[in-house]
């Protein structure tokens, strides 16, 4: 019998050995990539084609939200399970919103993933109880629409990672001056003005993780301590 294919994303070599290590012991799954970045794990997902996407949140380059957006549109037979550290209720949402099957943290049991795996693979969706929990408070509350457009937010997660524009507009194939000009947007957007406004806005809004960002704050001369990952409601400022 074919046994599912899956691929693991995490930019830390450790966890990727650790979930590789923790699945072939079960022996039900074979393990067909690797990815570090969420442009390598949206590459790697539409040529190797995996039944199940373990997906870390804090990639580098494009956050796991922005990447199970974009699988869930461009390989939708491939299953996401969301493995991460990260347990802001705000980042759950988001997973969820943006295609997730499951979300599994990374302080729980080795056999938390193992049955969010399983259960995925069947047609299920996979929380423990303390998320589920949070989930529903979540859903009770009244939605709010995105502030920023898909492209601003890539752009703002590679600013707010300490990215220069030279290398954002050539990441991206774009001209420079087409970045600097999604960079006015997005401030006039937020009604921010500076680098570490933004950064400390990608952070609060789940666009970038705090092990991603703290170098540009210090370079701005501000305390990480600043990049809890709280939602911002800037729709008054808009």
């Amino acid at each position: 019998m074919k046994r599912p294919r899956i691929l693991i994303a995490d930019d830390h070599e450790i966890t990727r050995i650790g979930v590789k290590s923790a699945l072939d012991a079960s022996g039900a799954y074979e393990i067909c990539g690797e990815a570090e970045d969420g442009r390598e794990t949206i590459e790697m997902t539409r040529l190797l084609k995996p039944d199940i996407l373990i997906l870390d949140i804090g990639l580098p380059l494009l956050n796991g939200v922005e990447v199970a957006r974009r699988v869930a549109v461009d390989s939708p037979r491939t299953s996401i399970v969301v493995f991460t550290e990260i347990d802001s209720e705000r980042v759950m949402l988001e997973s969820l919103r943006s295609g997730a099957k499951g979300f599994i943290l990374k302080s729980d049991e080795v056999g938390e993933l193992l049955a969010g795996v399983k259960a995925v693979l069947r047609g299920h969706t996979s929380f423990n109880a303390r998320i589920s929990e949070m989930l529903l408070t979540l859903v009770k509350q009244q939605s709010r629409d995105n502030v920023l457009s898909a492209r601003e937010r890539e752009i703002t997660q590679l600013i707010a990672e300490g990215h220069c524009t030279k290398n954002i507009a050539q990441s991206l194939t774009m001209s420079i001056k087409t970045v600097e000009t999604h960079r006015s947007h997005i401030m006039r957007k937020l009604n921010i003005h500076t680098t570490a406004e933004l950064t400390l806005y990608a952070v609060r809004n789940a666009i970038v993780y705090v092990e991603n960002a703290p170098r540009v704050l210090s370079m701005q001369g501000l305390p990480t301590e600043a990049l809890e990952p709280v939602y911002v409601d800037v729709a008054a400022a808009a």
